[in-house]
């Protein structure tokens, strides 16, 4: 994968590896090269099959008479009538940019399907453009089921973490829930992720109001630079955040882990997020020592090589296990 490659140039490149598919046949060269291009990055998986679906969300629109039934919103459709494709003319709208397809085809599976769900695997960062010109970007292992309604958009995490970037409109508030917090806004960009002790909230743009289901007179306000903690077991507490801490909090989003003072158990934390290979410190004195530095957040073996210069620890790996400290 070169260097900087955006979710935006992944999602196209994995439409052109879709339309090549569709009109060559599949040689064994063809496949070793697809492989390839797969193996360097988990994320070009989850955008291979995600064109893959909208292909055939496109294939069954072009088809005469043909009734899709839509599952979800990633565009997985159910078997249904096989009739003759336009090939030439899905074929001029791939042209036309994977990522306006894209967004065209999220367009028509949304508004075909009310109250879909998207979900990401470990190690996986999805873009989901919304039917109302929002943005969605969901981290690592996160789950989100979304209602474009007449007077409101709501959207339900049931696990993970994710960035919104809302369009504006007064009259449609864009309300998230993530167990019994809320978290409205009508034109603002901010971040939702479920911890161990409550939902954080940052907010990157404009201004978003959280409460807690009951609790309503408790609400507070956030504007951008802030960041709150809402928790059923402990007061909400709310923080002014510098724009590099932002930055830094969300350096996912490009597919990094920005440590500046975090611990190590900390850092094992979030690259265990990521990876199926996971990272297990073997002498507990370690976990508190400070660390600082810029990782990948698919390269553990990177990470572990940093520790053991930095900190002089042992390190033993295996296929599925770093230990630290072992």
């Amino acid at each position: 994968m070169r260097r900087g490659e955006t979710a935006e140039e992944i999602d196209d490149a994995a439409f052109a590896w879709v339309a090549r598919l569709d009109r060559l046949d599949l040689t064994s060269d063809l496949q070793a090269e697809l492989e390839q291009w797969l193996a360097v990055d988990t994320r070009r998986q989850g955008a291979f099959l995600r064109a893959q679906a909208i292909w055939q969300s496109l294939d069954r629109a072009s088809r005469i008479d043909a009734q899709p039934e839509i599952n979800d919103v990633t565009g997985r459709v159910s078997p249904g009538p096989e009739r003759e494709l336009r090939r030439p003319a899905r074929r001029a709208w791939i042209g036309g940019g994977g990522a306006l397809i894209a967004a065209c085809a999220a367009g028509l599976v949304w508004q075909a399907n009310e109250g879909g769900a998207i979900s990401t695997a470990r190690g996986e960062v999805r873009h989901v453009p919304l039917p109302d010109g929002s943005t969605m970007l969901l981290n690592t292992q996160s789950r989100v089921r979304v209602a474009m309604r007449p007077h409101e958009r709501r959207l339900k995490m049931s696990s993970g973490e994710a960035w919104f970037q809302v369009q504006r409109d007064p009259a449609r508030p864009f309300i998230v829930e993530v167990g019994s917090v809320r978290v409205r806004a009508v034109g603002t960009a901010f971040s939702v992720r479920q911890r161990d002790l409550g939902v954080e909230i940052l907010v990157t743009e404009g201004v978003v109001e959280a409460w807690l289901v009951g609790r309503e007179a408790n609400r507070i306000r956030l504007s951008a630079g802030q960041k709150a903690m809402v928790a059923e077991t402990s007061p909400i507490k709310q923080l002014d955040t510098a724009p590099s801490e932002l930055d830094r909090r969300l350096a996912w989003r490009s597919g990094r882990i920005d440590l500046a003072g975090e611990t190590l158990a900390e850092a094992v934390e979030e690259f265990n997020r990521y990876n199926a290979r996971q990272i297990y410190v073997a002498q507990p004195e370690l976990n508190s020592r400070k660390l600082y530095g810029i990782f990948r957040v698919d390269d553990p073996d990177g990470f572990s090589r940093a520790i053991h210069y930095s900190l002089n620890a042992q390190i033993s790996t295996s296929n599925s296990l770093i230990i630290i400290g072992g």
